[in-house]
């Protein structure tokens, strides 16, 4: 009998968590992978320790979401820093959220760079490779999630790290793949509905369409869903509910790859 199109398909869900916000028992429901903040941009010892916490109790895969050191912007302003500066911020915040891993008898998973880090890096190759580097340094078997697409992705590769490729599921798309800036008016989807047609496309077809109509093909191998977001719970429970609706497998990236 032919295996339905549909069930050849296996996806993970991460969500960024402890930021301070008030849906992170709910939304471990719903995803396979946390990426969790690193006391940066947002968090603390406590909260590092309460999502862990959490994520073993639910089996989602634990990540580090390093920031750059700028709490009152939440991380999302652009800093110029020197390559060794960029080294130690993203090197800190790693071998941080491996201790507190392993003081709680388990392990990090994956690394998912933060906000004007995560965007400056993927169009920067000097930056991609720098983190890359890190990772690759503190310990090779890490994951590093990065935009589909991206110099994220491509110079981790180079490295031969393990990676994610990583597309939105509440982000609108230029023409070039990148995330439209979010200080655009047409930068986040609120529509659930929206939100859903966009991440099948992505996940079955390959493809997403950009804000000026371009059809830009992209890998699709983690969703990020946002835990700030006005619509984290019902875009996460949409979302969990339509992949399972679409014989989609939810699991974290190194399930998938084994």
């Amino acid at each position: 009998m032919p295996v339905p199109y549909n069930s050849m398909h296996t996806i993970d869900i991460n969500c960024d968590l402890g930021e301070g916000f008030a849906h992170d028992a709910t939304l471990m429901k719903f995803i396979s992978s946390a990426n969790i903040a690193c006391g940066y941009h947002a968090g603390d010892k406590d909260t590092i320790k309460n999502t862990i916490e959490l994520c073993l109790e639910n089996g989602v895969a634990i990540g580090a979401h390093p920031g750059f050191n700028d709490k009152a912007h939440f991380g999302r302003t652009e800093m110029q820093l020197s390559d060794c500066e960029l080294y130690d911020l993203v090197a800190e915040q790693i071998t941080l959220m491996q201790a507190a891993c392993k003081e709680m008898g388990t392990h990090l998973h994956h690394v998912k760079p933060h906000g004007a880090l995560y965007n400056m890096a993927a169009k920067n190759a000097t930056m991609s490779y720098i983190i890359a580097g890190v990772i690759k340094e503190l310990d090779p078997q890490l994951i590093l999630y990065g935009l589909s697409n991206s110099h994220l992705i491509a110079e981790a590769k180079a490295l031969n790290l393990k990676t994610a490729s990583e597309v939105f599921a509440d982000r609108t798309y230029n023409e070039k793949g990148q995330l439209t800036p979010r200080s655009a008016p047409n930068a986040m989807i609120h529509k659930t509905e929206d939100s859903l047609m966009q991440v099948l496309n992505m996940i079955q077809h390959k493809r997403v369409i950009a804000t000026d109509g371009t059809i830009v093909p992209l890998e699709a191998e983690t969703i990020c869903i946002h835990g700030d977001g006005d619509h984290a719970i019902s875009f996460a429970t949409s979302i969990y509910t339509a992949m399972h609706a679409n014989n989609i497998l939810i699991k974290p990236t190194s399930s998938i790859k084994c």
